[in-house]
């Protein structure tokens, strides 16, 4: 018996120098995960992975929902593992010459239909097996499916894979949110960064009037990722022909760049690129170039405020005055008017970072704009209602200033 113990404990050592090995070739690792299930977690998951392939990266999806995998069917992928080298293993899936993709379901033979029964220590030992004994390519992105809840796939892979990101999944309705909490204190008991929320199924287009529906309420995902000190990723509206071509294994969805889905989701990866190219700017201590809502409130801040009429103005570069408002442990400190410079492109986001601006509180803005203050390290919040200065770094700081659509016009 001691002998057999520690032949196993050898054949796991092993099996802990493979895996890392195999870690230290793929540069990205995210771990798509959601509080309940019915969240659209796989269809984030797969879609990301088709998306940044299709952006040249080399990518791989790893399905590690053991009981329910969908993946396969989504992308309409038939057949088994492929075989490998020479050295033994077998090779993942391809889907596209810069994807490949493993399944428990590629592992099931015929009956696809077939239940998975398993307990804790078989389901640790494939999603290990998944890692150590096929033979990925080097990649740029590991995108990995998990199961609903934090039960032990999400575990293993936290354990596994200890520089993987957390990318939740969440509706908008309080039922979701209040799963998507316990995901969240899960990833910081296991220590595992967060990469941010993404807000799925956030309002119905009618085909009809063209107007908004919100059927699962609104800005839960927003207002969760400001309370939580996370990143909001995106806010992908509901889309039947998600669903539609889900069944049907197409990714077609991607190529429609009308849609309103596919432009938000679009936007969505860009932001993932981003974060991911300078993991610094995760950590709440270093953020300084993207919009998020990491740095807390309640650290000194100088908020900026385009004013008219005593109001967020909502012409940002033609605005009277901007407010600077100076905040320090969750309290104003000090509010100062000041008159910006002659409007000329590329001179405000300059002046504003050499008057100290942290975080530029605006009702609209156009991309370059938005692109230029990000780069001198500003946080912008769209949207705003069209309050008082003051009013809103209350809100600010108290964290329940909303942020709604962006009214630029141009």
């Amino acid at each position: 018996m001691a002998k057999e113990n520690k032949t196993q404990k050898d054949q796991h050592q092993m099996q802990d120098l493979e895996i890392k090995e195999r870690l230290l070739r793929i540069k990205h690792k995210i771990l798509v995960m959601s509080g309940k299930g019915g969240v659209g977690k796989s269809s984030v998951a797969t879609y990301l992975s088709v998306s940044l392939a299709r952006k040249g990266y080399k990518v791989g999806l790893m399905d590690v929902d053991l009981h329910g995998p969908s993946i396969p069917r989504m992308l309409g992928l038939k057949g088994n593992l492929q075989e490998g080298t020479g050295n033994g293993k077998a090779r993942p899936i391809s889907y596209l010459p810069n994807m490949e993709v493993i399944s428990i379901e590629s592992l099931l033979g015929e009956n696809k239909d077939a239940a998975t029964i398993w307990r804790g220590p078989l389901k640790i030992g494939v999603i290990r097996q998944f890692i150590s004994d096929l033979e990925w390519n080097d990649l740029d992105y590991l995108v990995i499916d998990a199961p609903p809840g934090t039960g032990d796939e999400p575990l293993t892979v936290a354990q596994t894979i200890p520089d993987a990101l957390a990318l939740i999944v969440t509706t908008p309705q309080e039922i979701s949110l209040a799963d998507v909490r316990k995901s969240i204190n899960f990833c910081r008991q296991v220590k595992m960064e967060i990469l941010g929320l993404v807000e799925n199924m956030s309002g119905l287009l009618c085909p009809h009037c063209g107007k908004t529906i919100d059927l699962f309420k609104t800005q839960g995902g927003m207002l969760t990722a400001r309370q939580e000190g996370l990143n909001l990723l995106g806010t992908l509206p509901l889309e039947p022909q998600v669903v539609m071509n889900g069944d049907a294994g197409s990714m077609a969805i991607l190529d429609d760049a009308t849609l309103p889905i596919t432009k938000a989701f679009n936007k969505m990866v860009d932001r993932i690129v981003q974060l991911t190219k300078d993991k610094k700017t995760l950590s709440p201590k270093t953020q300084s170039e993207f919009p998020v809502f990491n740095k807390s409130a309640r650290e000194g801040k100088m908020l900026v405020v385009p004013v008219s009429e005593g109001k967020l103005s909502s012409h940002f570069g033609h605005c009277e005055q901007f407010a600077f408002i100076e905040t320090m442990d969750g309290k104003i400190v000090k509010t100062e008017m000041r008159n910006p410079p002659p409007h000329e492109p590329g001179v405000l986001p300059q002046w504003l970072h050499d008057q100290g601006a942290d975080v530029a509180i605006v009702g609209g803005m156009g991309e370059t704009a938005q692109q230029l203050l990000q780069g001198k390290g500003i946080e912008v919040i769209l949207g705003a209602p069209m309050d008082s200065p003051e009013s809103l770094a209350n809100q600010y700081l108290s964290r329940t200033l909303v942020q709604g659509e962006n009214r630029c016009d141009h």
